[in-house]
């Protein structure tokens, strides 16, 4: 008789319940890849295409500042700095700073960003980090949701990484149930093609407006043949007279009038539609419109607040990367055979932030002493 009941066997990983079962059929996995691809070409284009959201794609990942990475470990510390100093990053730079900063640009502009730790030939340490192209990789959704696979692609073929410790990638703002990160340019295509149509028409105008055409017509008199021999010889005549190299009359007989095409019409008025298009836009981008040189009407307060919810934005945006830091970071030490604790610490985004605090600190040891002064004094009157 068997005593002890047979055990179920647990299933490997975790199960998420509430997420559809997907399969993965190659047709559906080429569409996915297409679609997406379209998109970051778009947000590419959208770059090139519009300054101000280039302008302010480059503000945002210079507010972020620079950060340090502090141990109680005096040769913990030491191994840090030398490999936030000296690590080689993308074969032509040096420093952790600028391979964070690259990073944080593919995850403003694509919503995906995907960095790889390169090892010695030994695999002792790291020598280098390395920036992906979101093109030559692929982020896919492995046996479970919270199974995140990066995959690479050569020659249309769709292989997991070998190494995939060694990997690491972001997504900004996915939507539910989906592996797919939100691009900061998200919404602006439609407003950025509106703003590019405008510019073009205003292009066109000035061709045909600000660069005068005439039209020249000549009335013979009753008893004049007018022949085509004749009105040659007057477009010769007019040609030579607008030639800007050379200053000459013209000469023509008959009754000949001259008119500008065009002079009677006026250019529309633009200033309006391109300010509300540039509103939408700063408000997605999410920067105070004075630092990208808009002196639109703002009072003083409505600046602070601007500079309050910007400090917000860049604050969510380092928590992005901090996962990143620590990942490498924690990798450096263990290859050097240490596994001791550290604390990635931001700079101050601005020094206004540095003031404001410390006048609240003083405000709250005024009142601390006020406080404790008047209570002295009623204890000294009951006595």
């Amino acid at each position: 008789m068997n005593l002890f009941s047979r055990k179920k066997k647990e299933s490997k990983g975790t199960v998420v319940q509430t997420a559809q079962r997907k399969i993965n059929s190659p047709l559906a996995m080429l569409s996915d890849v297409s679609s997406t691809a379209a998109e970051r070409e778009l947000f590419r284009n959208l770059r090139k295409s519009v300054p101000v959201i280039d302008a302010a794609i480059c503000k945002l990942i210079r507010l972020l500042g620079t950060f340090t990475v502090t141990a109680k470990n005096s040769r913990c510390q030491q191994i840090i700095d030398d490999f936030m100093s000296n690590v080689c990053t993308n074969g032509t730079g040096t420093g952790i700073n600028g391979f964070v900063y690259s990073y944080m640009e593919s995850l403003l502009t694509y919503g995906e960003a995907v960095g790889e730790m390169v090892l010695s030939r030994d695999g002792k340490r790291v020598v280098a980090l390395y920036n992906a192209s979101v093109d030559d990789v692929e982020i896919q959704e492995g046996s479970s949701p919270l199974d995140l696979v990066i995959c690479t692609k050569n020659d249309g073929i769709i292989t997991p990484v070998k190494y995939s410790n060694l990997v690491f990638a972001t997504l900004l703002n996915p939507e539910p149930g989906t592996v797919r990160g939100s691009s900061l340019l998200k919404g602006l295509p439609f407003v950025s093609s509106v703003l590019l149509k405008i510019f073009e028409s205003i292009k066109t105008n000035w061709e045909r407006v600000g660069n005068v055409r005439f039209a020249v017509t000549c009335k013979p008199s009753d008893n004049t043949v007018f022949t085509e021999d004749s009105a040659r010889m007057i477009a010769d005549e007019w040609s030579k007279a607008m030639r800007s190299e050379s200053v000459c009359d013209f000469v023509s007989v008959g009754d000949v009038s001259v008119k500008v095409i065009g002079a009677e019409n006026q250019i529309p008025d633009c200033d309006v539609p391109i300010k509300h298009l540039l509103e939408q836009i700063v408000a997605k981008l999410g920067l105070p419109p004075f630092l990208l040189g808009f002196s639109w009407s703002s009072t003083e307060r409505m600046s602070e607040q601007q500079a309050d919810i910007l400090t917000s934005e860049l604050e969510y945006y380092r928590t992005l990367l901090n996962p990143i830091i620590t990942k490498i970071i924690r990798a450096v030490l263990r290859l050097e055979g240490y596994t001791d604790s550290f604390a990635v610490e931001w700079d101050d985004i601005n020094m206004q932030d540095a003031v404001q605090l410390s006048n609240a600190r003083l405000n709250n040891a005024r009142a601390e002493q006020i406080e404790f002064e008047t209570g002295k004094v009623k204890n000294d009157r009951r006595d």
